[in-house]
């Protein structure tokens, strides 16, 4: 079978080659965008041209693009990628490495290319030592060539998601690899490792109250956590929770309606929970206290679909769980689709190598040809001039 596309100076690459006889695909999966090697140089367009208005005739092939190739253990014809495959990267059987703490090993272009942690460089340039230099070294503070030449500027980071840098920001200052506030750090009050005493030897004991820094002094009172000085009496200490609906995380901040004040988000912090259109979710919670909480939204949440607690898992090869209206359904990985109707073996077909299934369930490449099925499309190339005077051609 042949056929024409219309394009002046066209580049091949993969290109979809479906008879008219083909039905429509029944489940498709999730499509991709990718990239791949033309069969032609970048000027081949005016050699393949003819002489009829610049069209080029195209016949399924069985080559595979450049890039990729059949290796012993395929299941397909051209279904593994030299140039991103890193258990066969550059050729079939060559297998990265599976580098170590600081670093792995990943396919670019057919070499096996070592990549760096968040936190380790190869500065010096050689793969036999790895990512030798740290983030947090004075001579690489954040990255290659960045030294901390002041020694009352070490390499220090503010926080543990902060990137490391020479010295503290302003109002800061580094104890022991971290900045902190100094005046109202307890641990580091006024100077670096000067502690407080939570007790405050000799001062009143205070409800719901304890002793540390203020202000670079130790001996301040200040308010355990869930507990805050509303009427800004100290006589009294610390007296009113906030982890009520009348004072939900700070004084006076009332929870409104059916919300409830729960721990909510990294930092834990008492909240008003939840939005219009959201429900609350999360373990009972005991007279009197306060726990954490999550707000869902049941018609679509995977962890709480149609109730909260009700998890959407899909325990089926190739497929994700995920939630419909409130009720729990499986979609297929990218390249697999389910083309049996059939649950029981998930999304079981590999859309993106086999060429009965080419891009989606029934769409079929020529099989008497041999013609391969690469990255979902069926493969081609410019005709022969014998292929292309053997008979009528299909536009």
């Amino acid at each position: 079978m042949r056929f024409r596309i219309v394009g002046g100076l066209l580049a091949l690459s993969l290109i979809a080659f479906v008879a008219p006889s083909c039905s429509a695909p029944k489940s498709l999966g999730f499509g991709e965008d990718i990239d791949v090697p033309s069969f032609s140089s970048s000027d081949a367009g005016e050699a393949d041209a003819s002489e009829d208005g610049g069209l080029i005739t195209y016949c399924p092939s069985s080559a595979c693009p450049p890039g990729w190739t059949t290796c012993p253990n395929s299941r397909f014809p051209c279904d593994t990628n030299v140039n991103v495959d890193s258990t066969n990267c550059g050729a079939c059987g060559v297998v990265c490495p599976q580098g170590g703490g600081s670093e792995s090993y990943v396919c670019v272009e057919g070499e096996c290319t070592m990549k760096c942690t968040d936190h380790a460089f190869d500065c010096d340039g050689l793969p036999d030592n790895g990512c030798e230099a740290r983030a947090s070294s004075r001579e690489s503070c954040g990255g290659c060539g960045i030294k901390c030449e002041d020694p009352d500027k070490p390499c220090v980071r503010e926080t543990n998601s902060s990137p490391y840098e020479c010295g503290c920001p302003w109002g800061k200052t580094a104890c022991g690899g971290r900045c902190v506030d100094v005046q109202s750090d307890e641990r580091n009050c006024s100077a670096c490792g000067v502690a407080c005493d939570p007790t405050g030897p000799g001062l009143p004991e205070r409800p719901n109250a304890i002793y540390g820094c203020t202000n670079g002094e130790c001996g301040r009172m200040k308010c355990k956590p869930g507990f805050a000085n509303c009427d800004g009496d100290p006589e009294n200490g610390c007296e009113t929770s906030t982890k009520t609906k009348d004072n939900c995380g700070v004084c006076g901040r009332a929870c409104t309606g059916d919300k409830e004040c729960r721990i909510f988000g990294p930092n834990r912090v008492p909240t008003c929970l939840c939005e219009p259109g959201f429900t609350q979710c999360g373990p009972p919670c005991p007279e009197g206290s306060i726990c954490d909480a999550q707000c869902a939204d049941l018609t679509s949440d995977r962890a709480n679909c149609g109730a909260c607690g009700v998890a959407c898992n899909a325990n089926i090869p190739n497929a994700f769980g995920s939630c419909n209206y409130g009720a729990c359904t499986y979609g297929c990985n990218l390249g697999w689709a389910d083309c049996n109707d059939s649950g029981g073996d998930g999304c079981e077909t590999n859309t993106k190598n086999d060429p009965n299934n080419c891009g989606g369930c029934g769409i079929t490449c020529d099989l008497l040809l041999g013609q391969a099925c690469v990255a979902g499309r069926c493969v081609v190339e410019p005709c022969s001039d014998l292929e292309r005077d053997a008979g009528d051609i299909a536009r």
